[in-house]
């Protein structure tokens, strides 16, 4: 390969460079921190899933989360549906 052909690729080498630092690697960098937050996860903490239900973890199983929605109302949810914790 001369040096024109290498040139050729440069255009190309760099869409790939820049669609790595703007797309690939922040949504692998969120997925890290989503996921270092469920496993996490303690009792008492107040938290909302991602189907946008508010509550606070009564229990953790491997897998599974029950939350206390409201007074003697309890549900259990994969621990993937945990979306954030709320700071109340």
């Amino acid at each position: 390969m001369n040096t024109s052909s290498l040139l050729q690729f440069a255009p190309i080498l760099l869409m790939f460079v820049a669609m790595w630092f703007i797309l690939i690697r922040p949504a692998k960098k969120r997925q890290q921190e989503t996921q270092s937050m469920q496993s996490n996860l303690q009792r008492g903490d107040k938290v909302i899933t991602i189907g946008g239900l508010h509550g606070e973890v009564d229990s953790i199983e491997d897998t599974t989360i029950t939350l206390k929605i409201a007074d003697n109302v309890r549900v259990k949810f994969d621990r993937q549906a945990i979306g954030r914790i709320v700071n109340n």
